[in-house]
């Protein structure tokens, strides 16, 4: 796990290896434990390295590191679980190895294999940076899943590339100049989805995606093309033939084989463990193969409904692991909130990240690599929403339709005081309100098919207009449509969405940025190819039973851990913001939402946020999520504007 920056200029500069360090610096935390630079004037080129190192901690394996012959060059983030297989057979046609790093494996299989079909053959998490010096060519590339960010983009006469933004924004061509067309889609997912970010012409790469550039004729401005190497759609064919028993025995298997691979580490390795089921499978299959206990962390809070450290401590006691568990208190929260922009780089809203920095840091002082259990919701029906969602859209021809064309036919004002005065749960509310409400409700209404109706009513807010001036609607490139293959309708549609939006663009980028803010490496077992190619693979029938998902992995879980433990409501990594904002965070908050200050920056209906804010505060209504959208873009820009 490491970082890396870079770029390609068209004009030169007096000053390259300055600025590839300053790059470099800027992503220390990344890695702390070395720094290299790479600088190759005849091909205009130059990358920078930052090293934490997990995997052959000699010489051997720093970065930027060159091939055997020469040819290639790279400056990677990540780790190759699948590289001891790959060297064996590499050095089976005369591979000479002068370490034992993943890194070096990489580059030797570009080398036999070439670019696209060895990404093919990679098993990991990754991006990277390879210069092709024998054909010239510049090559960008990101893992298949999502796991490792990689961000890239024009400015001025350079290209510029890297882990975090922050690293780009150290080049002396960096403009900066911020995109306010992504802010509709921060505020109804608490993201930036990719290929888009925060700043004009500055992309993120998509999942299973590399782009090329040729070095010889690079021009300002110049489109690079996304090539995909893997797609997703290939895993939804489903295969028939197996029961619940089986089909646990084989996932069992595959996380065997997933988790084994990842426990590989030079350096101090745990996990977290959250009791519930996905964390839990993962320590205790960690646990059934460790000689001694596996060190685990969780984290709680003393808020009634939002603590699961208890459910971690039982699942720990009975496995035997070596547990440490955190209380977050709103102090604490208080005094990491100012540091989130900084963190997170561009605007991000998920406020479980909170709870995820400190169990990073928390880890950080015990271990330097952390497995996670990510990926189980969205690859075997975990989340509670979706049977819920799929029964509203059969269902949706009745009482929905017949209130949106009363909505729509009256106006906005008027329809909320007729809703109050009719429904009685709705009598203590505001028209306004009510007018939110139902603009919400007419936004779920109003989808075409269900892939549309699950991203309406996900989203937190139902016309991002209604609070953000000038306020298009966010294009979602490639995550836009319905991939062929997948099957329409069905819990497989919800299922695509997630894994192509919510898990590469808010919980992988959560998870990242977070550990890497404290130098901690995380690794996520489910999310090995061959386990994502077998989970989608499955019927519906097999993982949803009773309205309850996860069956297969449940049943894998049983063996290790007893079901009193681990039968509950799924809970998720929810955080008390509401009550904080009304609290510890208020403070903060309303100097992010005075009334002068949004006036004075134009980007928000000042009315309209301030009313919401009013709302909240009132405990009325619960806006923290609306809010926590708007607070974390103030709280980026005037971090912006101090730096």
């Amino acid at each position: 796990m490491c970082g890396f920056a870079g770029f390609v200029s068209t004009k030169p500069f007096s000053d390259d290896e300055h600025v590839l360090e300053q790059m470099g610096r800027a992503i220390e935390h990344r890695g702390p434990d070395g720094a290299g630079i790479w600088l190759d004037h005849s091909l205009s080129v130059g990358l920078s390295h930052r090293r934490l190192s997990i995997i052959d901690l000699s010489k051997f394996g720093a970065q930027p590191m060159a091939s055997e012959s020469g040819r290639f060059v790279i400056a990677f983030n990540g780790e190759i679980y699948n590289f001891r297989l790959l060297r064996k057979e590499l050095e089976a046609k005369g591979a000479i190895f002068r370490g034992h790093s993943d890194t070096e494996v990489m580059l030797a299989a570009f080398e036999a294999w070439g670019v696209e079909p060895a990404l093919q053959r990679l098993s990991g998490m990754f991006a990277f940076a390879l210069v092709d010096k024998r054909f010239r060519k510049l090559y960008l590339a990101r893992d298949r899943m999502g796991e490792k960010p990689l961000y890239y983009g024009w400015q001025g006469e350079s290209l510029l590339f890297g882990s975090e933004l922050r690293a780009l924004r150290q080049h002396p061509d960096w403009q900066g100049a911020i995109d306010t067309s992504v802010l509709p889609a921060l505020l109804r997912h608490n993201v930036i989805p990719a290929p888009r970010t925060i700043y004009q012409g500055i992309c993120k790469l998509p999942q299973a995606s590399y782009v090329c550039l040729e070095l010889d004729h690079p021009q300002s401005g110049q489109l690079l093309e996304t090539k995909r190497y893997w797609k997703l759609e290939t895993c939804f064919e489903e295969r028939s033939g197996f029961t619940l028993e089986s089909a646990a025995d084989e996932l069992e298997r595959l996380l065997k084989q997933s988790i084994s691979d990842q426990m590989v580490s030079d350096v101090p390795l745990g996990a977290f463990l959250s009791g519930g089921i996905d964390s839990s499978t993962v320590v205790g299959i960690m646990q059934s193969m460790a000689s001694q206990p596996v060190r685990t962390f969780s984290i709680g809070f003393r808020e009634e409904g939002f603590n699961e450290a208890e459910h971690a401590g039982a699942v720990a006691k009975h496995l035997g692991t070596d547990h440490t568990e955190l209380y977050v208190t709103e102090q604490e929260a208080r005094d990491l909130v100012p540091n989130i922009p900084v963190i997170y780089d561009e605007p991000f809203a998920d406020s479980s990240q909170i709870p995820t920095f400190l169990v990073s840091q928390m880890t950080r002082k015990h271990v330097t690599v952390a497995l996670s259990g990510d990926g189980g919701d969205e690859l075997f029906c975990g989340y509670t929403r979706y049977p819920g969602m799929l029964n509203a859209w059969n269902s949706r021809s009745s009482a929905v339709g017949r209130l949106k064309r009363v909505a729509a036919s009256l106006p906005s004002g008027l329809s909320a005081r007729l809703v109050r005065a009719l429904v009685h749960s709705q009598r203590h509310r505001s028209v306004e309100a009510i007018q939110y409400q139902l603009c919400r409700i007419r936004s779920i209404a109003g989808a075409s098919d269900l892939s549309e109706f699950y991203r309406r009513s996900v989203s937190l807010w139902p016309d991002p207009a209604i609070a953000l001036k000038a306020a298009g609607e966010y294009g979602y490139g490639l995550n836009s449509t319905l991939a062929e293959g997948i099957p329409e309708n069905t819990l497989k549609t919800l299922m695509w969405r997630d894994l192509n939006w919510y898990l590469p663009d808010d919980i992988l980028t959560k998870v990242d940025r977070a550990a890497m803010a404290c130098s901690l490496e995380t690794r996520i077992p489910m999310l090995a190819p061959e386990i994502v190619s077998f989970a989608l693979g499955l019927p519906d029938s097999l993982n949803l039973q009773g309205g309850v998902g996860k069956q297969v992995l449940r049943s894998v879980l049983y063996r290790y851990v007893p079901r009193n433990l681990i039968d509950r409501p799924k809970q998720g990594f929810a955080v008390p913001v509401a009550a904080w904002l009304r609290g510890a965070l208020r403070e903060w908050a309303e100097e992010l939402l005075a009334e002068h200050r949004l006036a004075q920056q134009a980007y928000w209906h000042t009315g309209m946020v301030r009313w919401m804010w009013k709302e909240h505060l009132s405990g009325r209504e619960d806006y923290s999520f609306e809010l926590w959208g708007i607070l974390m873009f103030q709280a980026w820009l005037s971090e912006c504007q101090r730096g």
